[in-house]
C-alpha cells in the first residue's frame, strides 16, 4: 500500500522571519521518512533560501494513494544510481584481489577513547583500483597520460548523455554500425547490453559484450567525451590486445566499466556524472556513477 506523511513544520530564516505550515501531506517511498528528509523536501519544493533552523511536528504516516504518480519532484528531475555496491570479498575482475573492508577502529574500541554515549567507527579498505564500477583515465593506458588528479572535473560530471541499446542476446561484439544514428559529440555514450544481470556470478567474467576496434574509432572520430558499458570490460578480453582502451584513452576519452541499471535511462535527455577522488599517479578508481533524468 502506498503511504503519505501528514505533518506540521516551522522554518526560520537566517536573515530573520520564518514560515509555518499545518497538516501538510507528502507522498513517500517506503514506510517512513526522517524529519531531515521532510525539511529538505519542503526547502527544495518551495525553493527557499537563507534557511536556518527547521522543525517537523506532529508527523503521522498514513496508508493513502500517492498524488504524484511518477515519483519525481515538481521539476521533473530524478537520479538513477548506475553503480554496483562494493562489498568485502567482491570480485570485479577475475585474477585481481577482492577488496577487504573492515574496522580500523570499531565502535566498541572507540568507547574506551570518548565519554559515555560517544562512539565512532573508522573503516579500513584494502583494494586494487579496478574495483566495482570504475573509471579509466589516460594514465591507465599511457605513462604520459593524464592521471586522476590531472583530468579536469568537468570531464567527470554533468555530461549530456546518450544510451545506445545493443542487447548481448543479439551478439557480444558492438560494432561501429550499431552506433550510427545517435547523438555522440561531446556526450557520455553509455552502451546498454544488459550484461549486468550476471554481476557477481561466474558468467559475468567470461564471454562478455565488448566494443570492436572500429566502434572505438567511430566514437573517437565523432567526438565522444566519455564511453561507458555495463559489462566486464569495454575490450574483448579473449586475447591480449586492448584496442578500445588504446583508441579512447589515447584521445582523452574517459571509460567507465561495470555500469548497471542502464535499462532505467531514456536514450537521451539525461545528465551523467562519474566522479573519482583526486589521486596523483592513479589511472583507474571506483566511482558513484549516476544520471539525472527528466530535467525540467
Amino acid at each position: 500500500m502506498e503511504r503519505r506523511v501528514i505533518f506540521d513544520f516551522e522554518i526560520e530564516f537566517t536573515n530573520g522571519g520564518g514560515i509555518q505550515g499545518q497538516d501538510f501531506r507528502l507522498d513517500i517511498d517506503g514506510e517512513d521518512i526522517s524529519d531531515k528528509e521532510l525539511a529538505d523536501h519542503i526547502v527544495r519544493d518551495m525553493r527557499l533560501l537563507m534557511v536556518g533552523r527547521t522543525r517537523i511536528l506532529n508527523k503521522v504516516i498514513v496508508a493513502e494513494a500517492h498524488k504524484r504518480k511518477d515519483g519525481r519532484d515538481e521539476r521533473g528531475s530524478y537520479l538513477v544510481d548506475l553503480s554496483h555496491t562494493i562489498t568485502s570479498g567482491l570480485v570485479t575482475y577475475k585474477g585481481l584481489p577482492a577488496p577487504v573492508v573492515c574496522d580500523y577502529l570499531s565502535r566498541e574500541e572507540s568507547r574506551q577513547l570518548y565519554e559515555p554515549g560517544t562512539e565512532f567507527q573508522i573503516a579500513k579498505i584494502e583494494m586494487v583500483a579496478n574495483t566495482g564500477t570504475y573509471i579509466d583515465v589516460p594514465f591507465h593506458r599511457f605513462e604520459a597520460g593524464a592521471d586522476l588528479s590531472e583530468v579536469p572535473p568537468e570531464n567527470f560530471m554533468e555530461l549530456e548523455g546518450t544510451v545506445i541499446r545493443v542487447p548481448y542476446t543479439f551478439g557480444l561484439a558492438v560494432t561501429a554500425e550499431q552506433l550510427r544514428g545517435y547523438e555522440i559529440r561531446d556526450r557520455a555514450v553509455l552502451i546498454h547490453t544488459g550484461w549486468d544481470v550476471h554481476w557477481n556470478t561466474p558468467a559475468y567474467y567470461e564471454g562478455h559484450p565488448f566494443l570492436t576496434a572500429d566502434a572505438a574509432e567511430y566514437l573517437r572520430d565523432c567526438g565522444a567525451r566519455l564511453v561507458g558499458i555495463d559489462s566486464h570490460n569495454i575490450d574483448d578480453t579473449s586475447g591480449r590486445s586492448r584496442p578500445v582502451h588504446t583508441t579512447l584513452l589515447g584521445a582523452g576519452i574517459l571509460i567507465v566499466e561495470h555500469l548497471c541499471e542502464l535499462r532505467l535511462l531514456p536514450e537521451d535527455g539525461f545528465i551523467f556524472s562519474a566522479i573519482p577522488p583526486k589521486f596523483k599517479g592513479v589511472g583507474t578508481f571506483p566511482v558513484r556513477a549516476m544520471a539525472r533524468c527528466g530535467r525540467g
